[in-house]
């Protein structure tokens, strides 16, 4: 869904740092070895005993803090996974062709010395690029890796075009806390992510595909699992879940995840990403109702339950100040470059003009050139929704068009009000794609 290229983290890296090398077998064992990488890592009382504590508590994201898992657990090569990456291609490799650091010795300081990588994926290009050159390339760019949107947004909101013109302070937050979910390969196919405790994931095991709730969801989890599982109070799991049995890679391939080798601000941009149609060909003329709305609003707005919205983030601080909650809410499109309808589903998202406080921001000085609502396409959709479902004898329209009841407004509650929205700035940063005199007139009528 979280960008290093092929993450191997501190456990991974320590756990290929400690092959003996070509010259031994390729199916080490701790019995093969007289000392080094190999030695320390498969030894589990050794781990233990050189393990350096972790300075500071775990990592935190937008799924909460990540659990508590000892360094000397990151690291250790046991079990099935180890037996099984020790018996493949990965496994035949020397630690330090991968890790650099030197081997057969039994000094931690001086084993980890030597241009030593814990994470080789973050130097991609010489640990993965030999035989993964293609893919490394295209990673390099991708969204997964790099987090193009966050950093793009983080800029026009200081008055500045890249992220690059960005003093130190905010390159240092920005990978104290958005990067945290931001990392490469490694964290795909060798390690837990790091919002999911960091560390081996099975031994060093390299999987090809990684797992949907383990890897995916473990970074993707208040927005995407969250809402995919069906986890919200009242809300179902997905219907490509419960129908169809898709994980992630249903809809998002390979490709897509590893990047086309161009810059996306976003990933409604790349070429590559899912659309609705890659399925469901004959949507357009499937019903009255496509006919009517299909090129005025996204499938999500009609087909989407209520999804996780939280704002105001202060970053490094005390987090998210408006804590996550269930809402539905339609809005004027944010982006008509990259998607063609008029309204869309909008998310409240983490911004707040002073969210950068603790690193010398007092208030983002261009922060009205993004809306603090964004597109959103929750991973939650049903066939029959409380828009779709239409009582016998009632009109299409009548649980999703605003119409005049009165005094009252029916169906407000489905939009985006100035009303919505409680501070002046929120106001400001969010006037162009609000609904107040947006919506058409023939929805008032009784």
């Amino acid at each position: 869904m979280k960008r290093y290229a092929l993450v191997f983290c501190f456990a991974a890296a320590a756990l290929l740092l400690f092959y003996p090398g070509h010259g031994k077998t390729q199916n080490p064992t701790k019995e093969d070895t007289t000392g080094g990488c190999l030695a320390c890592h498969t030894d589990y009382s050794a781990l233990q005993a050189l393990a350096t504590p972790d300075e500071g508590p775990p990592v935190s994201g937008c799924g909460g803090t990540a659990p508590s898992i000892a360094p000397c657990d990151r690291v250790f090569l046991g079990g099935p996974g180890y037996r099984n990456f020790a018996q493949s291609t990965h496994g035949s490799l020397a630690c330090t062709d991968c890790h650099g650091g030197i081997d057969g010795v039994m000094d931690k300081n001086k084993a980890h010395s030597a241009n030593f990588f814990k994470r080789p994926s973050a130097n991609a290009a010489n640990a993965c690029g030999d035989c993964h050159g293609d893919i490394v390339e295209s990673a390099a760019g991708s969204l997964h890796e790099q987090g193009w949107g966050q950093k793009k947004s983080v800029a026009m909101r200081m008055g500045r075009q890249h992220f690059e013109d960005l003093g130190q302070n905010l390159h240092d937050a920005y990978e104290q806390n958005c990067a945290t979910c931001h990392a490469g390969c490694g964290d795909c196919h060798v390690n837990r992510p790091k919002v999911a405790g960091g560390g081996l994931y099975r031994g060093h095991q390299f999987s090809r595909t990684p797992d949907m709730r383990d890897n995916c969801v473990a970074c993707h989890s208040s927005r995407g699992g969250h809402a995919y599982f069906g986890l919200g109070i009242g809300a179902q799991p997905d219907v490509h879940l419960l129908q169809a049995g898709f994980t992630c890679l249903g809809c998002h391939n390979q490709n897509q995840l590893h990047g086309d080798g161009q810059i996306h601000q976003t990933r409604y941009q790349s070429p590559l990403s899912p659309n609705c149609n890659d399925c469901h060909a004959d949507i357009a003329q499937a019903n009255s109702y496509h006919k009517e709305h299909i090129e005025t609003f996204d499938c999500h707005v009609c087909h989407s339950q209520d999804y996780n919205n939280c704002g105001s983030c202060h970053v490094g601080g005390q987090g998210a100040r408006i804590p996550s909650y269930l809402d539905y809410k339609i809005g004027i499109n944010p982006i008509p470059e990259q998607k063609p309808y008029r309204m869309a589903l909008l998310r409240r998202t983490l911004a707040a003009p002073d969210g950068w406080e603790l690193y010398g921001v007092k208030k983002m000085p261009e922060f009205d050139a993004k809306p603090t609502y964004n597109y959103a396409t929750p991973h939650n959709i049903q066939r029959w929704t409380k828009r779709t479902r239409v009582e016998e004898g009632g009109n299409c329209f009548s649980n999703c068009h605003a119409i005049q009841d009165g005094k009252n407004l029916r169906n407000k509650e489905l939009y985006l009000f100035s009303s919505d929205l409680k501070e002046n700035w929120e106001k400001s940063a969010n006037k162009n794609i609000v609904v107040d005199g947006k919506l058409p007139k023939v929805w008032k009528k009784p």
